[in-house]
């Protein structure tokens, strides 16, 4: 097993990537294990969780990336809805202590019983589906910059 503490610094992008699947709560935690698809088993004992699509571990010949797995959310359509709308959503989500993401025209949150109900209660229309869910980060338009997570400041 190769232990892993940090990724690696400097990447060379010309070589081909061997992915280590993970899921997003495992990808939180700072010890954990996995397992690359070529069979190459790693140990994580990090001072910083790792992102989707750092670079772990590299050979002579090859990258080993963590990508985080797609899991169930609900998706809100942002299409035509008013500011204050969005932000009213984004509060009782929010108020929940449920986690959710903003992009520029959908917002993301787990599915989960407990946000299908707020949603239905608040007559909020969703879509199950599938995607990357990275929570508490948001993109206000198409043009603005995406700002990334809630800041150092913000504990539970």
């Amino acid at each position: 097993m190769i232990l892993i503490q940090a990724p690696v610094p400097i990447q060379d992008f010309e070589l081909p990537v061997i992915p280590l699947r993970a899921q997003r709560r495992m990808m939180a935690k700072r010890l954990w294990r996995g397992v690359a698809e070529d069979g190459t088993e790693f140990g994580f004992q990090l001072s910083t969780p790792l992102s989707s699509g750092d670079t772990i571990y590299q050979t002579a010949t090859a990258r080993y990336v963590v990508n985080q797995e797609p899991e169930a959310v609900l998706e809100i359509s942002l299409s035509g809805l008013p500011a204050s709308a969005t932000a009213g959503i984004g509060w009782a989500v929010g108020n929940l202590h449920l986690e959710f993401s903003s992009e520029a025209l959908r917002m993301l949150t787990p599915d989960e019983p407990a946000a299908r109900q707020l949603l239905a209660r608040i007559q909020v229309a969703f879509t199950p589906t599938t995607a990357v869910f990275r929570p508490g980060r948001f993109k206000r338009s198409v043009t603005t910059p995406l700002v990334d997570e809630f800041g150092p400041s913000h504990q539970h």
